[in-house]
């Protein structure tokens, strides 16, 4: 007799491989049969009309603080999420001088919009190196697995103090140190390495993380460590400024470690290439031996606006800041009073002085670029439901439209503004770049940018949108699933999970995919000190299953707690057996 038996569902492997009816047997936390299996199990689960697939596997979140207090990690728990791997863009809690915690907490706040009030009280410390840090992960039980990277900015404040924290070169001693940090938390158990070299990445305090300008000699030195130890993913966030040359070093890198790097690859203002020329060039360093694999969003990075999140139209305006401050019953109050909204509206913007002065405007007065996001929200929206058609459609300015549409809900609207990767008005661009082997899903940022972000429920829109409900360039729900399972999980080398076969981790959803449906995003203020998130729910998730334990049930969670820290890659006799 089994543990449990998952009966006739439509098993989608992870392989890629065409869906097929059949059964799944768990004994303990690994699956120990698939197909026909004649025995019955202690629990059976029916699964007729169901898509069985594997646990979906997130490479790109920042549950750093949140993973030490928080058991569940929502938002990315609620979506079929089984394994996370934070510590991405540069940015962790480790290593930790004790007087360099407030630091770091205002670094991660002003890099991924993480209230640092939540992560001051949340926190509670308990360690200075790396392998001290996972060791405190390790101490709370959760719902899914996690893993981590160790961030440079981090090491480099660690090892440099304030030389580090301003970017200032390193010596050939500190860049040794760095190294030295980077090994001892890779041997501890890391799953790689990452960096950020992106002016949209700045502390609270307006300077750039550290290692923003770090010289190849720095980060080669770095990444030689991780080839000492003989694992790890270079992981980097990159403006990819021509004169910088990053893909000739990410080359160099990878042909001598032997080890994968991956950068984050958008259609962005903020950077100098194109993304056909970023995937131009990357296959051209591949073909000469290196592994460069390009981190790929689901849609646009779209910034949900509205009047108690982080941005929103009218952020910039006077009389805004004059109510900024006021408890929320009284700041609405003051938003339905129509004189000041005639004031909100017809006053200038007063733009602070910045280097990112052309995404404010895009944010204040980008109505072209701005839409109204309701209930069964198409997060493809055509131009002709931009907020500056519909304000020509109603004879009205964009502010006025955009105004009332936030004060939907007793003021709880949401205006969506797919900043980055939309430049055509559309996700066209994506179809043949998501069926690319050099690509990876991810970008979700699960955890991080709480008032402005929501795209934790990537692989929700994954199957939703591209899979089901796209009127072109669907995908094969068979490539959906390997690319969300099998290939995120491979590139870390978590050779234990991604595919439903024995021997492996039975990580596994049932989903009803016929009324699979994103639910409308709201914010919540459930952070420690009343720290505000954005935060998903979806319809159609049957049940989700860690290591053999049902944790959420249509939905809702059990109460079961079967996650733990991932510590350095998984044995790939694993893959190996099961296939």
């Amino acid at each position: 007799m089994h543990d449990l038996v998952i009966r006739r569902g439509i098993l989608v492997d992870g392989t890629g491989a065409a869906p097929f009816e059949g059964d799944v047997a768990i004994d303990g936390e690994r699956i120990t049969a698939v197909g026909c299996v004649p025995a019955r199990g202690r629990e059976e689960l029916d699964a007729r009309g169901l898509v069985v697939a594997p646990g979906f596997v997130d490479i790109h979140t920042h549950y750093d603080g949140q993973a030490t207090w928080d058991p569940e990690l929502a938002p990315s728990a609620w979506h079929g999420v089984t394994t996370v791997v934070m510590g991405n863009c540069g940015v962790g809690f480790a290593p930790a001088h004790p007087d360099r915690h407030q630091w770091l907490i205002e670094l991660m706040e002003g890099v991924e919009d993480i209230p640092g009030t939540a992560l001051a009280e949340g926190m509670t410390w308990g360690w200075e190196r790396f392998p001290e840090y996972l060791d405190a992960l390790e101490r709370l039980p959760r719902t899914v697995d996690v893993g981590t990277h160790v961030p440079h900015g981090a090491v480099r404040a660690y090892v440099m103090g304030e030389r580090g924290a301003r970017n200032e070169p390193p010596t050939e001693t500190d860049i040794a140190r760095m190294a030295a940090i980077v090994e001892e938390g890779l041997r501890a158990g890391a799953l790689g390495f990452s960096t950020s070299r992106t002016i949209l990445h700045k502390s609270k305090s307006g300077e750039l993380v550290p290692g923003t300008t770090a010289t190849r000699e720095e980060l080669i030195g770095i990444g030689r460590a991780m080839g000492r130890v003989g694992h790890g993913v270079f992981e980097m966030a990159s403006d990819l400024r021509r004169e910088w040359r990053e893909f000739e070093w990410m080359g160099d890198l990878s042909r001598e470690t032997g080890l994968p790097v991956t950068f984050a690859a958008l259609e962005s203002p903020a950077k100098e290439l194109p993304l056909a020329e970023q995937l131009a060039l990357m296959e051209a360093e591949n073909r000469k031996g290196a592994r460069i694999v390009a981190q790929v969003s689901l849609r646009a990075t779209g910034i949900l606006m509205a009047w108690q999140g982080t941005v929103h139209p009218f952020l910039f305006k006077p009389a805004w800041a004059e109510i900024a401050a006021l408890p929320w019953p009284a700041r609405l109050a003051r938003l339905k009073d129509p004189g000041f909204r005639a004031r909100l509206i017809s006053e200038p913007q007063a733009y602070p002085e910045t280097d990112v002065a052309g995404l404010l405007a895009i944010v204040a007065e980008g109505w072209f670029l701005q839409y109204r996001m309701g209930e069964g929200f198409d997060y493809e929206p055509p131009r002709t439901e931009s907020i500056a058609a519909l304000a020509a459609a109603q004879g009205r300015s964009g502010a006025e439209v955009a105004y009332d549409l936030l004060m939907e809900g007793e003021g709880t609207g949401f205006i969506y503004l797919p900043l980055l990767n939309y430049a055509e008005g559309n996700l066209d661009f994506l179809e043949p770049v998501l069926r690319r082997p050099d690509t990876v899903n991810s970008l979700s940022d699960g955890g991080a940018h709480c008032g402005t972000i929501c795209d934790a429920a990537a692989p929700t829109f994954l199957l939703q949108h591209w899979v089901r409900d796209r009127k072109r360039g669907r995908l094969p729900l068979e490539l959906a699933i390997r690319r969300q399972c099998h290939d995120t999980a491979r590139l870390y080398g978590l050779n234990d999970r991604g595919r439903i076969a024995p021997g492996l981790l039975a990580d596994l959803n049932l989903i009803d995919l016929a009324r699979l449906r994103l639910g409308r995003p709201w914010l919540a203020f459930d952070l420690p000190a009343g720290g505000k998130r954005l935060l998903q729910k979806a319809d159609g998730y049957v049940a989700t299953l860690k290591s053999g334990v049902i944790t959420f049930r249509d939905g809702e969670p059990t109460g079961a707690r079967p996650g733990r820290v991932i510590r350095g890659p998984r044995p790939r006799a694993l893959a190996l057996a099961a296939e």
